[in-house]
Order: C-alpha cells, then sequence, then structure tokens
C-alpha cells in the first residue's frame, strides 16, 4: 500500500471539522481553481462560439472555395460554367456543393432613396439554407435560371437605407452600357449581423442578372464551393485550382480561385488572433490556479511542521514527505476543477439553450453571446491540473528545512 497516499487521504478527509489556520487557506485555493476553470471553460467556449458563428455566416454568402474570372477594368467577365467544369469539381473528393451564380452591381431607388447594392442571382438549385435561418420577414422565392421570378430578397440594413418594406416594388437600376432597370418585389427580409455583407448583398434569380449582363445559360460571374472537411481548405484549393486550369485552357479562360479566407483577409485576420486569447487565457488561469496552491501549501507545511517532524524522527525521509503534501495538494485541485467544470459548463448550456446575455450587434455581429464547446477544454483541464501539481515541487522544499526536534516544539 502506497503509505503517502494513505496518509494524505487521512489528513484531506480529517480537516472537515477542525478549527485550523489552513482551512481558509485551502478553501481560498481550491475556490481560486474553481473561479479559473470557470473562467477557461466560458472564455474558450465564447472564443469558439464566436469564430464559428462569424465563420459560419461568412460560408454562406460565399461558399469556402471561389472561381472566377479575371477583372476586366472593373467590368464583369464571365467564365464558362458548363456541365463538364461543375461535373469536374463535383466529383473532386471532399467537395460539398458546386454552385455558380451571376452577381450585378446595382443601384436601388425607393421612396426617394439610393442604395447602391450587389446584386446576386442565384438558381433553382442553389443552397439558401444559411440565409434562410436569418429570413425575419417574409420567405425565400422560387428562383429560376429560366424565366424572371420579379422577386428580390434584402437585408434589414438595405430595407432600412430605402425606407422599403415587404411586397415593396424596388426600381433597381444597372449601369452597364447604358441604364437598365428592373422593377423587383421585396419578397423576403434577411438579417445575418455581418454588417459588411448585410449592407451590401441582395438576392434576385440568376436569369435577371444573366439579362442584364447579355450573358448565355452557361455564363457565370462565379462559382462557389463547399467542402466537407474545412481543415482540408488548402489541399482542396490546389485540386480545385487544377480543375479550373483545365476548364479553363479548354474554354480560353483566365480564372482566379480563392478560399474564402482570401477573399476576406481582414476578417479572418482578426478572427485568427482571438486563438491567441485562449492561450492568454490559459496562462492567466495557471497563475492563478498556481499562485493561490502554493500560498495554500506553505500555509499548510508550517501548521503541520509537528507532523512533518514525527515523521522524521521516525525515519521518513524528506522525498517521502514532500509526496505526501504533494498528494494532499492533488485532491485539492482536482476538486477545484470538478467544481468549476460543473459551474462553468452549466453556465454555458444555460447561455446555449436561453440565450439569456445579449451583445450589441453592431460590434460583434450576432446579438446574443454565442457557446460552442470544443474538445480543447479536456487537454486544457489536463494542462491545468499537471502544471498546478508541477509548480508545488519547488516550494514542497521547504520540509527539507525543517528540523525534528525544533518542529515537534511547534504547536
Amino acid at each position: 500500500m502506497n503509505l503517502e497516499l494513505f496518509i494524505a487521504k487521512r489528513l484531506y478527509g480529517t480537516r472537515k471539522g477542525e478549527k485550523r489556520i489552513s482551512r481558509p487557506a485551502v478553501a481560498i485555493a481550491q475556490w481560486g481553481i474553481a473561479i479559473g476553470a470557470v473562467i477557461m471553460i466560458a472564455s474558450i467556449c465564447i472564443i469558439v462560439g464566436f469564430k464559428q458563428q462569424i465563420r459560419d455566416k461568412v460560408f454562406g454568402f460565399g461558399g469556402h472555395i471561389q472561381i472566377s474570372g479575371y477583372s476586366n477594368g472593373g467590368s464583369e467577365v464571365p467564365i464558362t460554367a458548363d456541365s463538364i467544369f461543375l461535373n469536374a469539381l463535383s466529383s473532386a473528393g471532399g467537395t460539398a456543393k458546386v454552385q455558380p451564380y451571376v452577381q450585378k452591381t446595382g443601384m436601388i431607388l425607393a421612396n426617394k432613396e439610393f442604395e447602391g447594392v450587389l446584386i446576386k442571382g442565384v438558381g433553382k438549385e442553389y443552397d439558401l439554407t444559411f440565409l434562410r435561418e436569418h429570413i425575419i420577414e417574409g420567405g425565400i422565392p422560387e428562383f429560376s435560371d429560366t424565366a424572371s421570378s420579379g422577386k428580390i430578397l434584402i437585408s434589414r440594413s438595405i430595407a432600412d437605407k430605402t425606407n422599403s418594406k415587404l411586397g415593396d416594388r424596388l426600381n433597381v437600376y444597372f449601369f452597364d452600357n447604358g441604364i437598365k432597370a428592373r422593377k423587383l418585389t421585396v419578397a423576403g427580409i434577411y438579417r445575418t449581423h455581418l454588417t459588411e455583407l448585410d449592407n451590401a448583398i441582395a438576392i434576385t434569380d440568376i436569369y435577371t442578372t444573366r439579362s442584364i449582363n447579355n450573358w448565355t445559360r452557361e455564363q457565370a460571374s462565379a462559382i462557389e464551393i463547399s467542402i466537407d472537411d474545412y481543415r482540408q481548405l488548402l489541399p482542396m484549393r490546389e485540386n480545385i485550382a487544377g480543375i479550373a486550369h483545365k476548364a479553363g485552357i479548354r474554354n480560353s479562360e483566365g480564372m482566379s480561385v480563392l478560399t474564402i479566407e482570401e477573399a476576406y483577409p481582414s476578417m479572418f485576420a482578426w478572427l485568427n488572433v482571438l486563438d491567441q486569447t485562449v492561450w492568454i487565457i490559459l496562462i492567466l488561469v495557471l497563475c492563478i490556479a498556481a499562485f493561490t496552491m502554493i500560498s495554500g501549501l506553505l500555509i499548510l507545511i508550517l501548521e503541520k511542521s509537528s507532523l512533518i517532524g514525527i515523521l522524521k524522527a521516525i525515519g521518513s525521509k524528506d522525498t517521502s514527505i514532500r509526496r505526501i503534501f504533494i498528494y494532499y495538494a492533488c485532491f485539492i485541485i482536482g476538486k477545484g476543477l470538478l467544481i468549476g467544470n460543473i459551474i462553468g459548463i452549466s453556465l454555458c448550456l444555460l447561455q446555449q439553450q436561453f440565450k439569456i446575455i445579449a451583445i450589441d450587434p453592431e460590434m460583434y455581429y450576432m446579438d446574443r453571446v454565442p457557446i460552442e464547446f470544443t474538445w480543447l477544454l479536456i487537454p486544457m483541464n489536463i494542462a491545468i491540473y499537471i502544471l498546478s501539481v508541477a509548480a508545488l515541487v519547488l516550494p514542497s522544499m521547504l520540509i527539507s528545512k525543517i528540523e525534528p526536534t525544533k518542529a515537534m516544539k511547534f504547536e
């Protein structure tokens, strides 16, 4: 039987009810670790949730990878999205969706208010699940590539700027080799809180935008590609670039292949900065845990100096006695982490289910604090436990300075 572990269990199990000066110190150490764990869990779940929601919103507007033609003096340059090209992209391992679209810069006139927008034309097969989840008024009409629906989907911010409401007929003007106009009825209003894109993008059918550009049914502004595994983004980009290169040679077209991170570099650079925050939080939590445990252990050693003297007098070695107190500290750290995890996970679950805490959507691109649980919580808990225990090795060396004859008189 492990004698040191047995003594540590006895000390930890009998400390309740005793009027000792170490009790407040041990309680502070335990709750310091618990509070640190709560902060760690809440912060990481919020940061991961924040990054996930922002990424999902950007992906919802543009997929993971985009293929487009090279710009020609600012005018729209089409690419040939024929069946051979689209089938080759769909057959590439790891692609989930391949969706061509045609976009056109325009100007909305409604109630004597002008607003510049990017009109994105999509077909019947285009997946609008993302926008459907963010519809706040009306709905998404049936878009087609063979006839004009006469409908348009606009954001809440565009509706506010043009004083438009559901059912209004908007005059949309396009400037390209003259002025072309279309009357489109507001069929739905969405709000994603992703301000940069909400302020710019309106959705209509691909037939309308193709007719404005005088393009054929096989021509598109770009092709959006969604992939199954985001971690394979760069390898998939290289694979798709090879397919696009062959299609470009066949159709005598130059094509650009960009990941969504390359299309929105500033936004993703900002999100990547949040990864550094995770490490800062972990370091702060470790500092809190180490400081509270070291102070608690020192007080405990001084209080148990008489026990240390007795153990030394009967022949126990310093390393054996140090092991007793480190085992004792392990119980405190373990219980503190357990309490912290229970509280932290419970608070996160409450926020995830009931959206209790609200935030300013203009600043954070969402109206509620996001929560996303991650497997990183497990290794981080383990890291805090191991490093907190490791931090106690040095202060436990104080035991070697205690002399049995003096310690046995100290009580």
